[in-house]
């Protein structure tokens, strides 16, 4: 099919009168969420969020309660937990303690997970590798992480966040969904339900797993990505590494766009009827879902095909970018589609559970992620879209400073006192290090004043989005909830 001709077979501003006719205003309603630039004198999508909270009224395109500092979110969750200890929490004065058994004052008989819960020993282990500072601002990296060195003037390294959850389900689901139990809207959702889309033929909410090479890596679940109570339509939508990134992205043989057109024109026309009648929002979602997909088929393979890419490009990112599913390859899709204007890209990468073998483990996982993840804030950076981009990179919880099984081939246990991740791009000061831990790594210096929890973090994610946490709110079962609950704070010393 010629490519002009695809296109003129889309939905046009005449083919919208012309039906409107047919099926009154409510195809009005409709059509604005297939087409949304028919109404928009600006250009720009439309939000499809609704007037569910209190003082939160999206309505012109690309509503925000204030000017936003990032038109995207780059979320690389590190599922599993990299241990901060041997990544980002520089800690010379384990040198001293290594080997020695943890003080008892620093544990304060906090809570253990019950594969720990029964040592009776707890040996301190300092970092298996050293650290070096890097950039003119001096960031102290781990040699695990070699490439990051590159980009440390432009992360910002949370050294003191922090968690409830110690076990991995509840841990991820938490940081994903601000809430520990299942069947919450993930932050994505959130961000395509108050901001809407960029993108009129991509999703405004994607997922990429990274392939998983740890045969004991923790699974990961689709409701990780879910919509929760929010209208369908704002759930992630995943891109296969392997075969069509979408399931049925190709046409079945003896068919051609000109009925294809015709049949979903038609399938739109009986369930805008439909909708009149009974008035369920999942009607214009699922119109909305057949009209994107109808467009993915268009877009997705543009995306995907990366042969447009220079040799500049894989020197980067590294040779792995050209293996569909590898890390390097998620990230550099990720810069793809945060170009095409895809509002939430969410990257998994699982293998970083290692309660047995870590100083082996550790450094194959971190080679895996290493490369792509420093090359995706250098690529943004020198193409201009790291000024609004946000980029969030961190797991679940971090590691135990002491020993977890045999001294000799040691793991570290669950640890959700302290951790670091880190943030780079859009409104984020680049080259910090914020907040600190005791010479344990073990516990947060000034937990009341610089301790990050999800909340904060996910409070400070909406703010540089342009969202106010505690107005972009959805009513539901009797009483208006927010992905932050009735907790959290915006991280302020960690914005420029």
């Amino acid at each position: 099919m010629d490519p002009i001709l695809e296109s003129q077979l889309s939905v046009t501003r005449r083919r919208f009168i012309s039906h409107a006719g047919r099926v009154g205003l409510g195809s009005a309603a409709l059509m604005s969420l297939l087409e949304p630039k028919l109404f928009s004198a600006s250009g720009k999508g439309v939000s499809l969020a609704e007037n569910n909270g209190p003082g939160y009224a999206p309505g012109s395109p690309g509503p925000s309660h204030f000017a936003p500092r990032a038109k995207r979110v780059i979320y690389l969750c590190q599922s599993g937990a990299p241990s901060q200890i041997d990544t980002f929490d520089y800690k010379p004065t384990l040198e001293k303690y290594d080997g020695t058994e943890l003080p008892g004052s620093v544990r304060m008989g906090q809570r253990l997970t019950g594969m720990t819960a029964r040592q009776k020993s707890f040996p301190v282990a300092k970092s298996f590798l050293p650290f070096r500072q890097h950039g003119n601002s001096g960031q102290w990296i781990s040699d695990l992480l070699p490439h990051h060195g590159r980009i440390a003037d432009d992360i910002c390294i949370i050294n003191s966040t922090y968690t409830e959850a110690i076990n991995h389900d509840p841990a991820i689901t938490f940081f994903q969904t601000g809430h520990q139990q299942p069947g919450r809207p993930s932050l994505g959702a959130w961000a395509s339900y108050g901001l809407g889309s960029e993108s009129s033929d991509l999703p405004a909410y994607v997922v990429l797993l990274d392939k998983n090479t740890d045969v004991q890596a923790q699974p990961i679940y689709s409701r990780l990505w879910g919509a929760g109570f929010l209208p369908s339509n704002h759930q992630g939508v995943k891109l296969r590494a392997a075969g069509d990134p979408v399931l049925y992205l190709r046409d079945p043989s003896g068919t051609d766009a000109t009925g294809k057109r015709k049949l979903l024109d038609d399938i739109a026309a009986l369930n805008a009827e439909r909708h009149k009648e009974v008035g369920d929002p999942e009607i214009l979602t699922r119109i909305a879902a057949y009209e994107m997909a109808y467009r993915m088929q268009m877009s997705v393979p543009d995306l995907t095909d990366t042969s447009d890419e220079p040799p500049s490009t894989f020197e980067l990112y590294g040779e792995d970018a050209k293996n569909p599913g590898t890390h390097a390859a998620n990230c550099l899709l990720a810069r793809r589609l945060a170009e095409r204007g895809v509002r939430f890209i969410q990257l998994y990468h699982r293998g970083w559970d290692h309660h047995s073998n870590l100083p082996g483990r550790h450094p194959k996982i971190a080679r895996e992620v290493d490369q792509g993840s420093a090359a995706l804030v250098q690529d943004l950076k020198r193409r201009g879209l790291l000024d609004d981009t946000l980029i969030i990179w961190g797991g679940e919880f971090g590691r135990t400073v002491y020993k977890q099984g045999n001294p000799k081939t040691y793991g570290r246990d669950h640890h959700p006192r302290c951790f670091s991740i880190y943030l780079a791009g859009a409104g984020v000061k680049g080259g910090l290090r914020y907040g600190q831990t005791d010479d344990f790594c073990y516990n947060i210096v000034d937990r009341e004043n610089t301790g990050v929890h999800v909340h904060d973090l996910n409070a400070t994610i909406l703010h540089l989005l342009g969202l106010d946490h505690e107005r972009l709110t959805y009513f539901f079962q009797g009483r208006h909830y927010r992905v932050t609950d009735i907790h959290g704070k915006v991280v302020k010393g960690v914005l420029g």
